[in-house]
């Protein structure tokens, strides 16, 4: 098959992540950047990429690079591009441009100039050009400005795909999917060490980590964008899928835990495992952290605490971040404790020495992933050092 060069994104700090999981489906080449990985590959990379990648947001197939001063180079390279040979003028399609230090003082004036172009390409080509929808397009392109070169993309991916097709109820701030993943294997979780989750909110990492333990394709209830490409090869598809399903395990129960203070919360988590088939894999109840202990001597503890971007309550989280802080020393001894969290004052009001600081973004809010290994000393708790 001919290789062809692609572009994954992530959420921002997942790129190493990424590559690494990238090269498992026959990537080449990965090259991490701000913001996801370059990789060469054939079209079943591609396809597996899109089917089986829990940290990718999109999968964008590179069609055309060209140098641009202004306007009308980043027009003249979009019409140098024959669209009618990747898909039909009977689609509709969508235009998206992002920029880095780009000299062009407007996107929108740049993303008008590139649909242009695609649509002159197919009267020039085809006798008729294909019709704009910016809400649900059939097809999607993509276009990158950075001070000197464009880039033009084809989207694989159709919607992003952190859309896993799960989500019934999203709860108040829900972390995206392929973050909620990212996190969980940040962890260095394993699949038969206990998780908890004590603030689940809607169950978006107890769900991810409930598919990483049984094998389940992240992708396996939706479809995407390449299926609507020309060149479409349904027998290889049909292979890739075939293959990542045939390690799929059967719903079990998994010694994963989902807490949260709110029965409306536990809810929203109980009716998401449900649409994801996992109802039975993790037990859910309704317990405030504060109060309740650890359901295993040991494992791994993982959550997304409220923070004031989040829900606006400055007093009462500065209250909250210290007792969170006794309680795992209370409850946790032989735990690993992982919190995510955008509040900068969360390290130094939880009193606890975190062994690791993963910088992470959740869309543009940076935010950290506190790393605490709790132990018990000979007369008090007290926090392991970092390992290395």
């Amino acid at each position: 098959m001919t290789s062809q060069a692609f572009f994954a994104s992530c959420p921002r700090g997942l790129e190493s992540l990424l590559a690494e999981e990238l090269g498992q489906f026959g990537a080449r080449k990965t090259e991490p950047v701000p913001g996801g990985v370059a990789f060469g590959g054939d079209m079943r990379t591609c396809y597996r990429a899109n089917f089986e990648s829990r940290l990718a947001t999109r999968v964008l197939m590179r069609l055309a690079q060209a140098p641009y001063r202004g306007e009308q180079d980043v027009y003249e390279a979009a019409l140098a591009v024959r669209w009618p040979e990747w898909f039909s003028e009977e689609h509709s399609i969508r235009v998206d441009v992002n920029a880095i230090r780009s000299p062009l003082k407007s996107l929108e004036f740049a993303t008008l100039r590139i649909k242009d172009a695609v649509c002159d390409r197919f009267r020039a080509d085809r006798g008729r050009r294909p019709d704009v929808d910016t809400r649900s397009p059939e097809v999607r392109i993509q276009a990158f400005l950075d001070k000197a070169a464009a880039t033009l993309y084809l989207d694989t991916s159709g919607e992003p795909l952190n859309k896993r097709g799960y989500r019934r109820d999203a709860g108040e701030a829900p972390l995206k999917e392929n973050l909620a993943a990212g996190i969980v294997r940040l962890t260095g979780w394993n699949a038969g060490e206990p998780l908890l989750d004590p603030m689940c909110g809607s169950g978006t990492l107890l769900i991810e980590a409930a598919m990483m333990a049984l094998a389940i394709p992240p992708g396996h209830a939706r479809r995407f964008g390449f299926e609507r490409l020309a060149g479409f090869d349904r027998r290889r598809w049909n292979e890739v899928r075939e293959a990542a399903l045939a390690h799929r395990k059967p719903p079990c129960r998994l010694p994963m835990f989902g807490r949260d203070r709110y029965g409306d919360e536990l809810k929203k988590a109980r009716r998401n495992l449900e649409a994801a088939g996992l109802a039975d894999c993790v037990e859910l109840k309704q317990a405030d952290v504060l109060d309740s202990g650890a359901p295993a001597s040991a494992g791994v503890l993982v959550a997304n605490p409220p923070y004031g971007a989040r829900i606006g309550e400055d007093t009462a989280l500065a209250e909250f971040y210290p007792k969170l802080g006794d309680t795992l020393k209370k409850y946790y001894a032989g735990w690993r404790c992982y919190l995510f969290s955008a509040d900068t004052r969360l390290p130094k009001l939880i009193r606890l020495t975190a062994s690791r600081r993963t910088p992470l973004y959740n869309g543009p809010l940076e935010c950290r992933l506190y790393e605490y290994r709790i132990v018990l000393g000979s007369n008090r708790k007290r926090f392991a050092p970092a390992a290395g």
